[in-house]
């Protein structure tokens, strides 16, 4: 089973057609700015992960071309050939779809981070093959707060559990948490799922894990995610544009 969309079914850099992109760069970067002097951070405190799925190497480059170093992508192959084609670029890359057991050799030797670990098997997998050569893994676990069957992530119950098993996990380094709540325009709404996310990060962080990482809020809601603590905001829409899926 693919992992991936095919080379030819990428978003070119031409869609960018209504904003260049370091102009959507700094709107995103005040947004972030402004959302930390809200909640009383210094807005160094918030990383950006730039969402390239979909959106093929050149529009990665551009956006690079303005200041951006970490991007994040959700399909293996399409993130592979992407990689490949940027491979003179010092960027840091992210794993942050769905993973399957049979692509977990490649995700731990191309990527420095992995935000959506929510099974033990994979963890695992991951831990055992993490090249040698290269630093620990840098993993969030990702949490379902809202109960859709529809998205990955552990229930706030299941949590600790994994949490502590991972932990042991000598190639791998837990971080956090990653979690994309249901989607909402109440900002109300959002704060309270956020709000979740937060509580089961100072649950664990109370049962000894030294977490720094809290991966959560997107182009839509990235201010209440922030507002509740978040330390990366995953955003793609807003820098990339609107995505079209081929059918």
């Amino acid at each position: 089973m693919d992992n991936g969309l095919k080379p030819n079914e990428l978003e070119p850099v031409e869609r960018l057609d209504d904003g260049a992109p370091c102009a959507r760069l700094r709107a995103v970067q005040a947004r972030i700015a402004q959302a930390a002097t809200e909640a009383g951070h210094d807005a160094a405190s918030v990383s950006l992960l730039a969402v390239s799925k979909t959106f093929d190497a050149a529009a990665v480059r551009g956006l690079a071309g303005c200041g951006q170093r970490e991007f994040g992508e959700n399909y293996l192959q399409e993130a592979l050939d992407k990689q490949a084609a940027l491979a003179d670029l010092r960027l840091e890359w992210h794993f942050i779809g769905p993973i399957q057991s049979n692509k977990t050799r490649p995700i731990a030797e191309h990527f420095s981070w992995v935000h959506s670990v929510d099974r033990l098997k994979i963890a695992e997998r991951l831990s055992e093959q993490r090249p040698a050569g290269l630093p620990p893994l840098q993993v969030c676990i990702e949490v379902n707060v809202s109960g859709e069957a529809s998205k990955g992530g552990v229930t706030p119950a299941e949590l600790p559990a994994l949490a502590d098993a991972l932990s042991t996990l000598p190639r791998l380094h837990l971080r956090g948490l990653m979690a994309i709540p249901a989607a909402s325009t109440d900002m109300a709404a959002q704060r309270a799922a956020f709000r979740q996310v937060r509580a089961a990060f100072d649950m664990l962080v109370a049962r000894g894990h030294a977490l720094d990482t809290l991966s959560m809020g997107m182009s839509a809601d990235l201010e209440a995610a922030i507002l509740e603590g978040a330390t990366i905001v995953r955003v793609g829409t807003a820098l990339f544009g609107e995505r079209i899926y081929p059918r």
